[in-house]
């Protein structure tokens, strides 16, 4: 992760010292600042080696062709006299928007299902109703009290912990699992590929329903009605009871997201947003604005690790696209401020107050840890990903370094 470029001139000489102190992998952009980090003698990050692992495991070429042939072969033999055989959550991104198309080509019938935090972009939704009409997909949304997700919004901002827009990624894996028991379908069609998005390291993100309830109650005014949260047991009976498996197609595909894009847009009218992660106003806000401000976190870097590590993209390409920093759109910004109903004091209290973590408050990790043994054969029996076995199931003695104050290589 190299140190952003910043205009703050009095910040330079801290800034150089930081940079020459920090151990770089020699592959891609992480660097030792990241939690749980280590490397080889020749200077590769655990990272690599973890994506490495992964590219073993889930194979693209003729391997993957087949192991995808078999996964919708499953999916259609376990859709039989059933309206739907797997469930999508769409969000008018790239990546759900690519996977609607190889679904229905290739015979499936998928039920698109959408979670609306009342934040989303235009781009995105007309993306959404695109795609479905072209390809005659049936979709269920689901759409959270607007004035309910703002005030968990406002409650995430006032604990001052980095996972910003945590909710809404725990309310869209709640409502796919939610129908997918509904309509009894037995697979969940998700939207990962680690070759082009990388793996976020545990320290910077980490969710679950547990800690998005307890810094509600803690920092909410409003109780928590119409937004679906995912308790523990939610959560395994999905994954046990129900048998619904989460599987991940693009591992399986030689994916390229700058490709995809020109199809989808030469084919179906899509249009791109701006990138990744940006569909979705909140989101856009967190990204580009609330991370960087408030941890002087652009994780960019991961995404742009995860190309460099599959041959999309060379370092220097990389870094130069990196170094150029977040594009932060203020007046998204100032209507943030103004939607959650903050005054401008207020705000850069808040900006400036101390770092807090997930590991400030009561979550699920320590059951996740002492089930790391039945996780692990949920993982094998593609119940929960991969992804969440190694970040959230093992040890991480090292989150206990993790920064209590914004650190000086600011990005704004």
């Amino acid at each position: 992760m190299l140190a952003p470029k910043t205009h703050a001139t009095t910040r330079d000489t801290d800034l150089m010292k930081l940079t020459t102190q920090l151990q770089t992998c020699t592959l891609c952009l992480f660097d030792s600042r990241i939690p749980g980090i280590s490397f080889d003698r020749h200077g590769k990050c655990s990272y690599c080696y973890l994506h490495e692992q992964m590219c073993e495991q889930f194979p693209t070429g003729e391997a993957g062709q087949r192991n995808l042939d078999n996964l919708v072969n499953s999916i259609k033999a376990s859709g039989k006299n059933k309206r739907y055989d797997c469930i999508l959550g769409v969000s008018g991104g790239c990546d759900s928007s690519f996977l609607l198309h190889e679904l229905v080509n290739r015979g499936l019938r998928p039920l698109a299902v959408h979670f609306d935090n009342t934040w989303n972009s235009q781009t995105a939704t007309s993306n959404i109703y695109l795609m479905l009409d072209q390809l005659d997909v049936q979709l269920e949304t689901y759409v959270v009290d607007n004035r309910e997700y703002d005030d968990i919004s406002r409650s995430m901002i006032k604990a001052g912990v980095p996972e910003f827009d945590a909710p809404t990624d725990i309310a869209l894996k709640a409502v796919c699992l939610r129908a997918a028991e509904a309509h009894h379908v037995k697979y969940l069609i998700e939207g990962h590929s680690f070759r082009t998005e990388g793996v976020a390291p545990l320290g910077y993100m980490y969710f679950d329903g547990r800690y998005i309830k307890e810094i509600h109650r803690r920092f909410g005014d409003m109780p928590m009605k119409t937004y679906p949260n995912m308790d523990i047991w939610r959560f395994l009976r999905w994954s046990t009871i129900s048998n619904i498996r989460r599987v991940r197609p693009l591992y399986s595909i030689d994916y390229h997201k700058e490709q995809v894009k020109q199809f989808l847009s030469r084919e179906y009218g899509w249009e791109w947003y701006g990138g990744h992660h940006l569909e979705n106003q909140l989101t856009a806000f967190h990204h580009t604005f609330y991370l960087p401000q408030r941890f002087g976190l652009d994780l960019r870097f991961v995404e742009l690790s995860g190309r460099i590590r599959s041959n999309q993209l060379t370092r220097d390409e990389a870094e130069e696209e990196y170094l150029a920093g977040p594009r932060v759109d203020h007046e998204l910004v100032g209507m943030v401020r103004k939607r959650l109903g903050i005054s401008l004091t207020e705000w850069d209290d808040l900006m400036d107050a101390p770092l807090r973590y997930f590991t400030d408050f009561p979550t699920y990790r320590k059951v996740f840890r002492a089930l790391r043994p039945l996780f692990w054969i949920l993982y094998r029996l593609e119940r929960v990903p991969k992804t969440f076995y190694e970040k959230f199931c093992k040890p991480h003695p090292s989150l206990q370094s993790l920064p209590r104050t914004r650190p000086v290589e600011r990005h704004l």
